[in-house]
């Protein structure tokens, strides 16, 4: 079925670990291969799984003291692109973009780090870029990508793997992707929330 989808590839980028291992594990043993940045990288080795770097794809190393590091077309556009468009197909060959069909995601905390009583510099820092932005595109673009924005999300995953094996259907997708869009919402009011305080 056409609107039944195949997880290959998985980017997995994190602040919290935690609650990741089993996840990781049915994903893993359904073949599904990881593509990651940084800690979360060293964390996925350290349960003995294959990962690429994000960097081996962009050619880029993290950049800016980590304020630049999936931030690239070859990362979006294997997120964003449309599986069934040409244009988008014939593009991804000849830029070599691979498909990303799961992005796993949390922002920084950026609540908990205003609640702490943290300086405003420490504070700007944990206003997420990349989380946020591939949170966006991956639910943008659920008609081909699954997307997990927070560890609230990854129970009901694991469910979905534990009984479709890697294949997840469009409707659990979108249910996906609105969620997404709710933790996007809430993130960026508590932001302006606090600029405007």
């Amino acid at each position: 079925m056409a609107e039944t989808k195949k997880i290959k590839t998985a980017l997995v980028s994190v602040f919290h670990k935690d609650g990741l291992e089993e996840l990781l594990a049915k994903l893993n043993a359904d073949g599904v291969k990881f593509l990651s940045t940084g800690g979360t990288q060293a964390f996925i080795e350290s349960l003995g799984y294959e990962c690429q770097k994000v960097e081996e794809v962009t050619t880029y190393p993290s950049i800016l003291g980590g304020r630049v590091k999936t931030l690239h077309p070859k990362v979006f556009g294997g997120i964003l692109a449309r599986r069934d468009n040409e244009g988008d197909r014939q593009q991804m060959a000849e830029y070599d973009i691979p498909e990303i069909d799961l992005v796993i995601v949390d922002l920084y905390p950026f609540e908990q780090t205003v609640a702490s009583g943290a300086s405003e510099a420490d504070i700007i820092e944990k206003i997420d870029i990349g989380g946020i932005s591939l949170i966006r595109a991956g639910a943008k673009n659920f008609k081909d990508v699954v997307i997990i924005p927070s560890k609230a999300e990854y129970a009901e995953l694991l469910e979905i793997l534990n009984a479709q094996g890697a294949e997840t259907t469009l409707a659990q997708r979108r249910g996906f992707a609105a969620k997404a869009f709710g933790v996007s919402s809430h993130y960026d009011t508590a932001i302006h929330e606090w600029f405007v305080k």
